[in-house]
C-alpha cells in the first residue's frame, strides 16, 4: 500500500512538472454532439490517475476488506433484530420466574422481529391470562393465529396452548372451532382428547363427552383421577339433563340400559344417587343404596354418598344401626350414622354419633368435625360448635 502511494505521488509530481519543463501545457478537446469539453493535458491526466487510484483501492477493499465491511454493515443493519431476540429471551425468562407483566411487555414488543413470533405471542397470551387480562390474551391469540398454524412446523403444542387459554376464558365457541379444525389429531394425541372431553362437558354435550371418556380409558398417559373427575361430571350432567328435559322414568330407563360394568363404577353410582336425592326419588335411591349399606364392603362408595343430602334416609339409618349393634365403637359406621342423621334432621342422634368418635383416641376427620358442629349449632349449642370449628 505504501508503494502504491509513493508511486502515485511520483506520477502526480511528474505530471505537474513536465509541462513547465517543455513550456507548453497542451489541450484536450472532447466533442459529443453539441457538447464540447475542453481540458488541459495536466487536468485530464490528473483525473485519470485519480480514477485509477480509486479503482485500485476498490479492488483492494473487495479482495481483503470484505469481511470487515460486511460485519460492520451487518452490525448496523440487524441491530433491531438482535435487540428483539434479546428481549424475547428475557421475556421467556421473566415468564418462568413468574413476572407475568414484564414477560408480556417484552414478548409482545419483540414478537414480530424474533425468530419465533408464534411462541412469543402464545407466551404473551398466557402471561396476560395469568393477570386475568382476557382482552390482551385474546388479542395475542389473534396475532398468533396470523402466523399460521402448521402442525408439522410448530407441533400440536401451539394449538393446545391456544385452546387452553380460550377455555380458561370460557370462550367455548372459539375453542370448539379451533378444536374441530384439528379433530383428526385426537386419535394421535391424548392432550387433544382431554381438551375434547373437558370442552364437551363445558358445552353440556354430556353424551358426547361420555363417548370420548370411553376412549380416554384406553390411554395410558391419562390418569385415573382425571378420568374419574370427567366421568362423574359427565354422568351427573347427563342424568340431570334427562330428568330436567324428559322425565324420571327416562332417567331410570337410561340407568337400566347402562352396561353392568358402568353400573358398578363408584363415580357413576355417586352421580346417579346425587340426582335421585336432588329430585327426591327416594324409592329408586333406596333400591340402589340399601344393598350397598347392608353388605358394607364398598366403603369408598359409602364414604362418597354419606354426605349426600337425602330426603328420607330412615331406612339407611336402620341398616347402619344394625352394623353398630355388632361393633358399637366402629368409627366408619358411627360417621355414616352421624351424616345420615344430619340428612334426616335428627340432631341429637347425629350429635351422639359424632361424640362417640370424638371420645375415642382417634381424632375427628374434618368432614366429621363439621358435621358435629352443625348438629350442635342446630340445637343452639353455638359456643361448643364454634370451639370445635376453631380447633380444626
Amino acid at each position: 500500500m505504501i508503494k502504491l502511494i509513493l508511486t502515485t505521488l511520483f506520477v502526480l509530481a511528474a505530471i505537474a512538472v513536465s509541462p513547465l519543463l517543455i513550456g507548453e501545457k497542451g489541450y484536450i478537446l472532447i466533442a459529443m454532439g453539441d457538447l464540447t469539453i475542453e481540458s488541459t493535458v495536466v487536468t485530464a491526466t490528473f483525473f485519470l490517475v485519480v480514477l485509477f487510484i480509486i479503482l485500485l483501492f476498490t479492488l483492494k477493499v473487495l479482495k481483503g476488506g470484505v469481511k470487515l465491511s460486511t460485519g460492520t454493515w451487518h452490525k448496523f443493519a440487524f441491530a433491531n433484530k438482535r435487540r428483539s431476540e434479546r428481549d424475547y429471551r428475557k421475556g421467556i425468562a421473566e415468564y418462568l420466574l413468574g413476572n407475568h407483566q414484564q414477560a408480556e411487555k417484552l414478548l409482545a414488543s419483540s414478537a414480530d422481529k424474533s425468530h419465533s413470533p408464534l411462541t412469543a405471542y402464545l407466551v404473551a397470551a398466557k402471561a396476560a391470562h395469568q393477570q386475568n387480562d382476557s382482552v390482551n390474551a385474546e388479542r395475542y391469540l389473534q396475532l398468533a393465529d396470523h402466523q399460521g398454524q402448521n402442525v408439522k412446523e410448530h407441533g400440536i403444542e401451539s394449538i393446545l396452548v391456544q385452546i387452553d387459554i380460550l377455555m380458561a376464558n370460557k370462550q367455548w365457541q372459539k375453542a370448539r372451532e379451533m378444536l374441530d379444525n384439528y379433530h383428526t389429531h385426537i386419535g394421535h394425541d391424548h392432550r387433544l382428547l382431554a381438551h375434547e372431553i373437558t370442552l364437551s362437558i363445558a358445552e353440556q354435550r354430556f353424551e358426547h363427552a361420555i363417548d370420548f371418556i370411553a376412549k380416554a380409558k384406553k390411554q395410558k398417559a391419562i390418569s385415573g383421577d382425571q378420568i374419574s373427575g370427567w366421568q362423574q361430571a359427565a354422568y351427573l350432567g347427563q342424568f340431570e339433563q334427562l330428568v330436567h328435559d324428559k322425565s324420571a322414568q327416562t332417567l331410570e330407563q337410561y340407568w337400566q340400559g347402562l352396561a353392568r360394568k358402568l353400573k358398578q363404577d363408584n363415580d357413576i353410582i355417586t352421580a346417579y344417587c346425587q340426582v335421585l336425592a336432588k329430585h327426591q326419588l327416594t324409592e329408586q335411591l333406596n333400591q340402589l343404596l340399601l344393598p350397598v349399606i347392608k353388605k358394607g364392603k364398598n366403603t369408598d362408595l359409602i364414604n362418597q354418598l354419606k354426605t349426600t343430602p337425602l330426603a328420607a334416609p330412615s331406612e339407611l339409618i336402620k341398616v347402619t344401626q344394625q352394623h353398630l349393634q355388632k361393633d358399637q365403637h366402629n368409627h366408619f359406621w358411627l360417621s355414616c350414622l352421624g351424616h345420615f342423621a344430619l340428612s334426616d334432621k335428627q340432631w341429637p342422634l347425629a350429635e351422639r354419633a359424632f361424640h362417640s368418635i370424638a371420645s375415642s383416641a382417634e381424632p375427628l376427620t374434618s368432614l366429621d368435625a363439621k358435621g358435629y358442629a352443625r348438629a350442635l349449632s342446630e340445637q343452639g349449642k353455638y359456643q361448643q360448635a364454634a370451639e370445635l370449628l376453631i380447633s380444626l
